[in-house]
């Protein structure tokens, strides 16, 4: 089999169609050093930045999962099942158990099932007709084929739960809290220290930090407040004499009318941690959130102007670019630096949504696109004479999108080395 035929057959089968094991002695090289260059890189990135490593980690994870929900659903429809491979390539280790080879492949740049019969370019066996993809009816094929979005969207659901539950989610708790204090501050040196929060100034409640900062600009320098903040559990009172906020707040007012300057860096967001029905309620608002963002970050990305601005303008918004695993980990790298272990977490469920979401796209060689050939068969069936559409037709147009995604790919490859977030 040409190089071509294997690609194309892989492509519309939706996985490697070449079961054998056998690989000469040239091929079984390649893929120990391509597993030792990979295993060298893992190790590189966890000493540079563990979190960006945990990053890739639950990446892997998710893949994985994502291959474990189409192997159990196409099980429990009784379709036969022959690989489920980590990773791309050659094959570094494999094992068969119950007519399944289960193994790793050298680049971990995704994984695979392999199910007999996904269309008529993927030739069943004889003895297998009863148990291909093709042959089962279609709410069973359906339900095997985006079993790996629904899985992703499962996992988002599971890590927002967790990090909402046991870290918090990061939302507006109407506690402003000092988070520091610019030079000269009459808050400082009046005592306030980081981490007070502050209720009430002048009796007026405080729960934002839009609430303080309009009061105290309703002020003049000279004028003395009275602020009340709670430190440890304890509520103090101290008064604060406002200086002039000057270059702080420009103003055309008189000199003597000159806003009051109060002199605290604060903030009403926080992690606030939620019971389980409230951090499902949470959850429930946030992924269509993602979802939403999703279907424009696709629309933005795909967009060819957007490329070409991307590509020979520095100034470009980097939020419009593509990105790949490499610009991901480094923005891993700088949120578990800045927020920790849930601020990954966070971004991880992110990525599930998006690819849970990307993946139901109805083109081949997404899960979208057998979804959606499936659903054009059974809208085309007749009772006792099932349709079976010719897959075949469909391989230019899949080779554009192959083409888009390769181009995505190294666009996003460049721009993340060239211009790192």
């Amino acid at each position: 089999m040409t190089l071509y035929r294997a690609f194309r057959d892989e492509m519309m089968a939706g996985g490697a169609v070449d079961e054998s094991p056998n690989e000469d002695r040239g091929s079984r090289r390649t893929a120990v050093v391509s597993g030792l260059v990979i295993l060298g890189l893992l190790v590189w990135l966890g000493l540079a930045n563990p979190w960006s490593l945990l990053l890739v980690a639950g990446l892997l994870l998710s893949v994985f999962l994502h291959e474990v929900g189409h192997f159990v659903t196409a099980g429990w429809a009784g379709m036969k099942r022959t690989q489920f491979f980590m990773g791309f390539g050659p094959r570094l280790w494999s094992t068969h158990r119950n007519g399944v080879e289960y193994g790793v492949r050298a680049l971990p740049l995704g994984a695979f099932v392999r199910i007999v019969g996904m269309n008529n370019m993927d030739p069943v066996q004889p003895g297998d007709e009863d148990f291909a993809y093709s042959s089962k009816p279609y709410r069973w094929r359906l339900l095997v084929i985006t079993a790996g979005s629904i899985m992703h969207f499962i996992i988002a659901i599971v890590l927002l739960v967790f990090v909402f539950t046991v870290g918090g989610r990061f939302q507006d708790t109407g506690d402003v809290r000092v988070i520091g204090f610019p030079p000269d501050s009459p808050a400082a040196d009046a005592g306030l220290r980081e981490d007070d929060v502050i209720r009430a100034i002048d009796g007026r409640p405080i729960s934002s930090v839009d609430d303080m900062r309009t009061y105290v600009r309703s002020l003049s320098a000279g004028d003395t407040v009275q602020l009340e903040f709670e430190r440890d559990g304890e509520r103090s009172t101290v008064s604060v004499v406002l200086a002039d906020a000057g270059a702080n707040t420009p103003s055309t007012t008189a000199e003597s009318a000159r806003p009051g300057f109060l002199g605290v860096a604060s903030d009403s967001y926080a992690r606030e941690r939620l019971g389980v029905g409230p951090a499902l309620g949470h959850v429930g608002g946030d992924l269509a959130d993602a979802v939403w963002s999703t279907f424009e970050g696709i629309a933005t990305v795909a967009n060819p102007f957007n490329q070409i601005e991307q590509l020979t303008n520095d100034d470009a918004d980097p939020a419009k670019r593509p990105t790949t695993v490499v610009g991901i980990t480094m923005v891993a790298g700088e949120v578990g630096r800045d927020y920790g272990f849930f601020g990954v977490m966070e971004v991880l469920a992110s990525i599930n949504v998006f690819v849970g979401v990307f993946n139901l796209f109805p083109m081949l060689p997404f899960d979208g696109g057998h979804a959606a050939i499936a659903t054009y068969e059974r809208i085309r069936s007749r009772r006792g004479r099932p349709y079976r559409a010719n897959v075949e037709k469909l391989w230019p147009l899949t080779v554009a999108v192959v083409t888009l995604l390769l181009f995505l790919t190294m666009t996003g490859l460049y721009l993340d080395i060239t211009r790192p977030f």
